[in-house]
């Protein structure tokens, strides 16, 4: 690297590894002989593949779903919300495969901002980094925003304030545990969610074939009102639909506290597919065809500011199915708020890595806990929480979701973009795809794609911003809707101002084993035989 800090790539302090040494070694199998080592932060490395696995495929269903897609389906109607989630599902499919052959080969705290530091450009992973910080503390404040709302269908007798406090002392409790006892509360709820999405599957296919009270209704609101605002309405649910489907990239950032990556990260990469089928088309398609996108009750839409699959099973003479759908709900979002307070704290601990943010975050405690990201990742979260108070929930959520949409865009994007120049380094380098712990399938046509379209849907978002959908033209909504790119561009132009040198980082001068996780025996359990070595093959071939 060169002299000069200012004008190179930061690089990773205190990863445990000896650059030397690794160099003298050499690539390719030689390193087995070391076994496992490389890529160490104070974290631990104490949660498993089944971990791993259940918070990839459920930790972030919550809010942009169960209640998002009210909002959705009153802006674009039937077809423009199902639409809206395949496109962003692609989206999401084509970065899960990139985190994961990535994760595989560099398990670090902040995954795609160390990344994007060490493959792009270290004014791009400043900007991503710290807009990806405040990003996840807005999901907090919107979870926690949901929760309020979830339980104004019960009752609106204890001040807002009072929820938001209450949820977010649960929020605190789970991430101040041993991450054994944070990753054993996700499994639960993703668990939980994973069962119940097959009860609404089945139940509204039979309520809308004539089961409930107001008899069949198949697909009348398709053949009635497609698109409720045409080709604008469509493009006014991505915002929603993005957000729905952001935390999907935290895989890549739990990587850094599993056993072994190299098995547990290709098993959450290859959970996408349910998470996505599942939950986004198949639980949308179930609304589309039992909730109409003129109900007045739809979140964001003046009436209780209900879940749209709550609304399904109240208007169809189901209260009990309502309410459990409601706990269902309130799971969800707890869960989604817990694993954003997790993420926030560990990108604090890579930029400080990264050598962007004061060098005591990261410092972790014996038990692994990032006490220094963890207290300002609440504070702030916490207090943006309070706004619900003054403002009505489906505001709050507008507000926050549009920021937090463009926020994952960019950090998509960056994750693709950083896939593509890791793989041009690997094979400048005289390196083989063969040599990576796992391949991605879809490369090079996946990063690529997520790439474009997340340029795209940054200016469709611009757009949007400029002639809004309902609201008035003027300059206090453009802001509200697009504040989050000019806070990015704020971000970056003043890192390269500071870093100064060149616009991308030199693909010859990257050192490819700094950071990187050297693989020797599983250190997790031997192979099952028998029944249980056949069952876990099966899922395997599910997973995989």
């Amino acid at each position: 690297m060169a002299d000069n800090p200012t004008t190179s790539p930061p690089i990773y302090q205190g990863s445990g590894d000896d650059i030397a040494e690794k160099q003298s070694v050499g690539h390719g199998d030689n390193f087995l002989q070391h076994g496992d080592h490389g890529a160490d932060t104070e974290l631990k490395r104490s949660l498993s593949t089944r971990h791993l696995t259940m918070i990839a495929l459920g930790s972030s269903i919550g809010m942009g779903l169960w209640l998002g897609s009210g909002t959705s389906l009153a802006s674009g109607g039937p077809a423009g919300i199902f639409l809206g989630y395949c496109l962003a599902g692609s989206m999401i499919w084509c970065v899960s495969h990139s985190i994961g052959e990535m994760a595989c080969v560099y398990p670090l705290p902040s995954a795609f901002v160390q990344w994007t530091g060490k493959f792009v450009d270290p004014s791009a992973a400043f900007a991503l980094g710290w807009s990806y910080w405040f990003s996840y503390c807005i999901t907090i404040a919107n979870e926690l925003a949901a929760a309020n709302t979830i339980i104004n269908f019960w009752t609106s007798a204890v001040p807002i304030a009072a929820w938001i406090s209450i949820w977010l002392v649960v929020l605190v409790v789970i991430n101040v545990s041993a991450v054994t006892v944070f990753g054993e509360i996700e499994v639960v709820a993703s668990t939980i969610k994973f069962g119940w999405i097959f009860v609404v599957i089945i139940s509204m296919i039979v309520m809308s074939a004539g089961g409930a009270g107001y008899g069949p209704v198949g697909f009348r609101y398709w053949n009635e009102m497609a698109f409720t605002n045409g080709f604008k309405g469509f493009l006014s649910v991505m915002p929603t639909c993005i957000f729905a489907m952001s935390g999907g990239e935290n895989s890549g950032i739990v990587a850094a506290e599993t056993a072994n990556p190299r098995k547990s990260v290709p098993r959450a990469v290859g959970s996408i597919w349910l998470r996505l089928s599942l939950f986004y088309l198949v639980g949308s398609l179930m609304i589309t065809i039992n909730v109409s996108p003129t109900n007045p009750d739809l979140f964001g839409s003046g009436g209780t500011n209900a879940s749209p699959f709550v609304i399904a099973y109240r208007d169809a003479g189901l209260p009990a199915l309502a309410h459990l759908m409601n706990v269902v709900i309130l799971i969800s979002v707890i869960s989604t708020g817990s694993i954003s307070s997790y993420g926030g704290s560990r990108t604090t601990m890579g930029l400080a890595y990264l050598n962007m943010a004061p060098s005591f975050l990261k410092r972790a405690d014996k038990r692994g806990r990032p006490w220094f990201g963890l207290v300002p990742t609440f504070i702030i979260g916490g207090g943006l929480a309070y706004l619900n108070v003054s403002e009505s929930g489906s505001d709050v959520f507008g507000w926050f979701s549009n920021l937090t949409s463009l926020f994952t865009l960019f950090g998509w994007g960056m994750i693709c973009l950083s896939h593509i120049r890791f793989r041009a380094a690997w094979a400048r380098q005289g390196r083989t795809a063969d040599e990576l712990p796992w391949k991605s399938w879809i490369y090079p046509i996946g990063p690529w794609w997520g790439l474009i379209m997340c340029a795209l849907l940054i200016i469709v978002q611009f757009y949007l911003a400029v002639w809004p959908l309902g609201k008035p033209q003027n300059v206090t909504n453009f802001f509200a809707d697009y504040i989050s790119v000019i806070v990015i561009v704020v971000f970056w132009l003043g890192a390269r101002a500071y870093y100064r040198g060149r616009w991308w980082v030199d693909l010859d001068t990257i050192q490819l084993d700094e950071g990187r996780r050297f693989y020797g025996s599983d250190v997790e359990k031997v192979e099952a035989v028998g029944f249980k070595g056949f069952a876990k093959k099966a899922v395997g071939a599910i997973f995989n």
